[in-house]
């Protein structure tokens, strides 16, 4: 598999909402971080649910795609999405919007620019984690076709100790691709 790509989408993630031309997607830089974490703490019901500022230099330093979505007008940070590539299958590590703009779409926006570079490098397998009590996700992901295959007992840290997580697949072999 080649590297996961460095330069601007050439997806349309956001073709499908209203107002796509008011959004960009790229590639994060380390720079973004700040904005990143301070979206996601926003978006997350506790600050334990977000990840940390190792958490993305890690990814980062590592390679994996990751991309921001960011306001056109202003560049604001309102979305990022993190993956991992192994052998013939993608790990989707982490998904977050900007919590003002949940429901807009933007989530299924990003995962639409992942399927695509999935299908761009030969991946047919996306694999995530999610929590069960993350209702809001795990319908966007329900909808776009991922399975449930697994229980990770007490994969998350969670408020009053650990939470466990629901292993999620899609087989983008059998989900048509996007306009």
């Amino acid at each position: 598999m080649s590297a996961p790509s460095r330069s601007s989408s050439p997806f349309s993630p956001l073709a499908h909402v209203a107002e796509a031309s008011a959004f960009a997607d790229r590639v994060m830089t380390e720079d973004d971080i700040p904005a990143v974490l301070g979206m996601e703490r926003q978006a997350c019901p506790h600050p334990a649910h977000a990840w940390s500022e190792d958490n993305y230099r890690s990814s980062l330093r590592s390679g994996y795609w990751s991309r921001v979505l960011t306001q056109r007008d202003t560049g604001r940070i309102v979305g990022v999405c993190v993956a991992m590539d192994g052998f013939e299958e993608m790990h989707l590590l982490n998904i977050a919007v900007d919590k003002a703009l949940h429901g807009a779409g933007l989530a299924r926006g990003l995962l639409d620019t992942l399927y695509a570079f999935c299908r761009q490098v030969g991946v047919p397998l996306l694999w995530l984690e999610v929590r069960p009590s993350n209702e809001r996700a795990l319908g966007v992901y329900r909808r776009q076709g991922f399975v449930e295959v697994g229980v990770r007992k007490g994969y998350y840290p969670a408020p009053g100790g650990r939470e466990d997580a629901l292993v999620m697949r899609l087989d983008l072999t059998k989900r048509a691709a996007q306009p």
